[in-house]
């Protein structure tokens, strides 16, 4: 049972506890409400995330693709190890059988490796950007980064199928079921160490020297402020839009040495949040994995597992706090959808003014050429009288219209518009112009 019971702390879904905490109104109430709230924060967060990256053109960066990685690699933690936290909380067993065992905590390990291998390889993609400017013309691509991002799925997806053959579901004593490990502490023990030094330790290692040259270069021996040059130098090696590295549009930075600084220390607060959120969880595990009687506070397991999902949630909030260009691509999405329905409504507005001006216009025109037909029709022929200089009398009142205008017998009469019902016409057309634009 002591092998059973550490080994339960090796997956951030493992919950299962003795019966009365699993019993305990308190502790479920607290962890239900936290862990809720933090997944659904961080779902919808990195969702963004991806959806800004993929629809704004100018966000398309090779350090972004990185971003995105680490974005999906998130959610998956967050719906493969927090959701199932919720239904284990409120039970106290395991509800999702054999293959949700096997499955979940694949999915758990695939997020947590994929995000260590993201952060590793952004914080490498910064490294040469800044330190190596010419060789990140060939290096910092958007083509190159996908690549890189491809293997390291690859590479994960792979690895992490040896969690099928450690995972299993166990029964305990009180008959709650709970997924954990099959094998005996001396079997897992050298897999979880490999599996912490090249996910946890190393990254962290590689970051702290390549994050120490990073600031050598930009605070120690600054380059020159060039807001032209520099901006494109650094558009040229990382291949970005125009429009993403002028310094005079939209308030972006205005040369390249704050961009650079901006972006390092957002990428820098990352990894430090990363190295932190995650210390308590692996500390616990790896302690617990080495002495007799584990360490196994209920309340201390939750605020480990809180700190793992706050970790793949904080990333969105640290983008829209630290780059600029992350705020605005996150207000122009926004902006985006209102619009969209905004058009919608001022497309079916028009529609129905024009139909309506056009039904106006067309009354009057008509009405108009109708009251003249009328009345040259019931005009007598004998009040019509023709002048010398060629116009007409009507009633013994001067007409414009010439006498040729008048037709000859056996020829057609073309009607004229009568001009003062046009132009009322024309004036009803601007006033419904002019309210339309009010």
């Amino acid at each position: 049972m002591t092998d059973n019971a550490s080994s339960r702390v090796d997956t951030p879904t493992n919950i299962s506890l003795s019966s009365s905490i699993s019993e305990s109104l308190e502790y479920k109430t607290v962890s239900v409400f936290l862990v809720l709230l933090v997944c659904c924060m961080g779902i919808v967060g990195n969702i963004m995330v991806v959806l800004v990256v993929l629809t704004t053109r100018h966000m398309r960066t090779p350090t972004n693709c990185y971003l995105v990685s680490l974005a999906i690699a998130d959610l998956t933690v967050l719906v493969a190890a927090g959701l199932p936290n919720i239904s284990d909380s409120l039970t106290g067993t395991w509800n999702f059988g054999h293959a949700g065992c096997l499955g979940i905590t694949y999915l758990q390990y695939l997020g947590i490796n994929v995000s260590s291998c993201s952060i590793t390889a952004f914080t490498v993609e910064r490294y040469i950007a800044i330190c190596h400017p010419m060789k990140a013309q060939t290096v910092c691509t958007v083509s190159r980064a996908k690549r890189i991002i491809t293997g390291v799925w690859i590479f994960t997806c792979v690895y992490c199928m040896l969690w099928f053959f450690l995972v299993d579901i166990q029964v305990g004593e009180d008959g709650h079921q709970q997924c954990g490990y099959r094998v005996k502490r001396e079997l897992y023990l050298p897999i979880y160490l490999i599996d912490f030094a090249i996910f946890y330790v190393i990254p962290l290692l590689l970051a702290i020297v390549l994050y120490g040259l990073i600031a050598r270069v930009l605070y120690l021996s600054p380059l020159p402020n060039q807001p032209d040059g520099g901006a494109t130098t650094l558009r040229r090696s990382c291949r970005e839009p125009p429009e993403a590295a002028k310094g005079g549009r939209q308030g972006r930075p205005k040369s390249a040495a704050s961009s650079r600084k901006q972006v390092t220390k957002m990428l820098a607060v990352v990894v430090i949040l990363f190295a932190l959120l995650w210390m308590p969880y692996r500390t616990l595990v790896l302690i617990n994995s080495f002495v007799s009687t584990p360490y196994l506070d209920a309340w201390f397991l939750l605020f480990c597992r809180i700190c793992i999902y706050a970790n793949s949630a904080i990333n969105p909030v640290i983008y829209n706090a630290m780059s600029q260009k992350f705020r605005s691509a996150f207000r122009g999405l926004y902006r985006c959808q209102r619009l969209e329905g905004n058009q919608r409504t001022l497309s079916t507005l028009h529609t129905g003014f024009g139909t309506i001006r056009d039904v106006r216009c067309t009354q009057n025109k008509s009405n108009g050429t109708e009251e003249k037909v009328k009345r040259t029709v019931l005009t007598p022929a004998t009040e019509r009288k023709e002048n010398g200089d060629g116009h007409q009398e009507i009633n013994g009142k001067k007409t414009d219209h010439p006498a040729e205008s008048i037709p000859a017998p056996g020829e057609e009469k073309v009607d004229r518009p009568n001009d003062t019902t046009v132009n009322f016409a024309d004036r009803l057309v601007r006033n419904d112009q002019q309210q339309e634009s009010v």
